[in-house]
């Protein structure tokens, strides 16, 4: 497939509870915002409420097949830079207890295109199924010997130190709207969270490693190109699905909140 213009489209996936109601609508439609911005796309001035009209008219994708760790659908929000707004509907899918995952190489675009969601996404796709072929649940993404990103995740790690890292935006790494969920209750379970650069060095020691998305929510990650990581599941993994399940519960949003 030819490569797209980045600055075609921007776009968020979100969890959809398969009706009228989005989880955390508010931190994605500031994400597209930001995103828009740097990508140097003008959303229409009322493109929250495109997005809930556009929902009332979506049909579900089938039967949902998660359990209550995940959100039972995912939609792609995208708006053009044209303006039109786009919503694809599609089932969530399961994972297993650890995860698996393989690396490659990162994605290089420029500046002004790094750490969005964009018109060019297609190197994602490609992760995704580049980890199915080789027997791997994920991919993770590699640049300068750094862990910058996930095929649809970011990867969070718990140091020696007992500080949970994550990449930085500013290296790649996408701006998470589930980690912004979910930060405030992981650190209140002791754990502060911060950025930083992810070297391998710091991989292979590291006590325990997460992945977090909209879709997955909070996964263990077990081994990463075959090499065991950690001990998964253990108090990070335990702090943040605590708080995504209190997201789950409580963080659906509706077209009511945007009258």
């Amino acid at each position: 497939m030819a490569d797209r213009d980045p600055r075609s489209e921007v776009f968020t996936t979100v969890a959809w509870d398969g009706a009228a109601r989005l989880l955390a609508a508010d931190l994605h439609f500031a994400r597209l915002r930001r995103h828009a911005e740097r990508l140097g796309i003008s959303l229409p001035s009322d493109f929250e409420g495109l997005i809930f009209e556009a929902l009332a008219g979506l049909d579900l994708p089938g039967e949902a097949i998660v359990g209550d760790d995940q959100a039972p659908h995912l939609i792609k929000v995208g708006i053009s830079a044209g303006g039109q707004v786009s919503l694809t509907p599609r089932i969530n899918v399961t994972y297993p207890a650890e995860l698996s995952a393989i690396t490659l190489a990162a994605p290089i675009w420029d500046a002004g295109v790094r750490g969005t969601k964009h018109g060019d996404w297609q190197p994602y796709f490609e992760a995704r199924e580049a980890a199915r072929a080789h027997g791997a649940d994920i991919s993770l993404l590699v640049e300068n010997d750094c862990l910058v990103d996930g095929d649809r995740c970011m990867p969070m790690l718990l140091d020696a130190d007992g500080v949970a890292y994550h990449p930085r935006p500013s290296e790649g790494a996408l701006d998470s709207v589930t980690l912004e969920q979910i930060r405030t209750g992981i650190e209140a379970a002791g754990i502060p969270v911060r950025q930083a650069r992810l070297t391998i060095p710091m991989v292979v020691r590291a006590a325990e490693m997460v992945v977090l998305g909209s879709g997955m929510g909070v996964q263990a990650l077990a081994t990463i190109d075959g090499r065991r990581i950690g001990k998964p599941r253990g108090r990070l993994h335990q702090a943040a699905t605590a708080s995504w399940l209190a997201r789950l519960s409580s963080a659906w949003q509706s077209a009511d909140d945007w009258k």
